[in-house]
């Protein structure tokens, strides 16, 4: 006998395609109706959509580095239980890859390892390397990932007591141009202001936290279709990142708590001036998994529509990562929700099933 579920819907397919119900057959999403012998229903009611994207995270990385596989196993089925997909691992040092031959689990893409100048971030998150190194890690980088790359592109500067880019334009040029030749794209870690000009002049794909943006930098980033994932619940946390830092690095204290200040209004801006804006959350390291609501509630605050959150972590998303939504034919990779998401971002905190490669969590 065959299961089948029946989602009643409305099923949102996108912000403008709403189908009224859709069956889930095999594993397999189907807007037709099944039919023959030995057909066993289960009813889902409500608002279906597309399993939730983090466009930022980290799985298998802890506050002190790499973390076993069963805590990586616990991260990731903390992203299920949220809802949480399809994720994009902006670096991490832990081999995942067995995360892919299990039909249980969330689908990762990864950018491979982080890449940072030597001494210029957190302890053991990342490769280190000097500027003449630089193009041949990213290479490495680009045959490790899932077609991303990831820098860090600023940090804590002890010399200037404040941040400060941490390749010269140079280094920043030939990496952009490396993960291109290798059929990658490329992002990374920024801060402040001054690395965001250096990695729009260099043709960069994408900028996480993107904190420093100003009226130029974000002109800039809108020409070139230059995206950002803010992670605003991590951008929350910079109180408490630089206050250790407030009597040695006052700059930097300073500075963190000014981008700490404006950031919902950061991200309006640039959201506003056309740049595309998706979800991420920043989890591992020090955030736990399963933040996906909790950053698109971050996300209206910053200006964004309940429906402009929503696709910036469903829609949008998985088109701009190259993976489908719902439709015919694809994985049965979606949430049933018990209100019009579109109408109250908060349901997204509350779904009725999660359903993952066309089994019910």
């Amino acid at each position: 006998m065959a299961t089948v579920l029946h989602l009643t819907g409305p099923v949102l397919v996108s912000v403008t395609d709403i189908r009224p119900e859709a069956w889930v057959l095999g594993g397999r999403l189907t807007f037709e109706q099944p039919s023959g012998p030995g057909l066993e229903i289960t009813r889902l009611d409500g608002w279906v959509v597309p399993g939730f994207v983090d466009a930022h995270c980290h799985v298998g990385l802890g506050a002190d580095g790499v973390v076993d596989d069963e805590t990586a196993l616990n991260q990731i089925l903390g992203d299920r239980a949220a809802g949480t997909l399809l994720l994009r691992d902006a670096g991490s040092p832990a081999d995942t890859r067995w995360i892919d031959e299990r039909a249980d689990l969330p689908k990762v893409i990864r950018a491979g390892r982080h890449i940072a100048r030597t001494r210029r971030y957190i302890r053991n998150f990342a490769w280190e390397v000097e500027p003449e190194q630089l193009v041949d890690q990213v290479r490495v980088e680009a045959q490790a990932g899932d077609g991303w790359v990831k820098l860090v592109g600023d940090w804590i500067d002890r010399d200037t007591g404040d941040l400060s880019p941490c390749w010269p334009d140079w280094a920043v040029t030939a990496a952009v141009t490396a993960a291109h030749d290798e059929g990658s794209r490329i992002t990374a870690h920024c801060f402040g202001e001054d690395s965001l000009r250096q990695f729009a002049a260099a043709g960069t794909d994408c900028i996480e936290h993107a904190t420093g943006l100003l009226p130029e930098t974000i002109d800039s980033f809108a020409a070139q279709g230059i995206a950002i994932v803010p992670t605003l619940v991590n951008i929350a946390t910079f109180p408490d990142i630089a206050a250790p830092a407030a009597e040695k690095f006052p700059r930097y204290h300073a500075h963190m708590l000014d981008l700490h200040a404006r950031r919902h209004a950061t991200v309006g801006a640039a959201h506003e001036a056309g740049v595309p804006v998706y979800l991420g959350t920043d989890a591992g390291g020090s955030l736990r998994h399963g933040l996906v609501a909790q950053e698109a509630l971050e996300l209206t605050r910053a200006g964004l529509s309940a429906t402009q959150a929503l696709a910036a972590g469903t829609w949008a998303a998985r088109d701009w990562l190259g993976r489908p939504g719902l439709a015919e034919g694809e994985d049965a990779d979606l949430i049933v929700l018990p209100r019009d998401p579109r109408e109250d971002i908060t349901t997204l905190a509350e779904p009725a099933a999660i359903v993952l490669r066309g089994t019910i969590y």
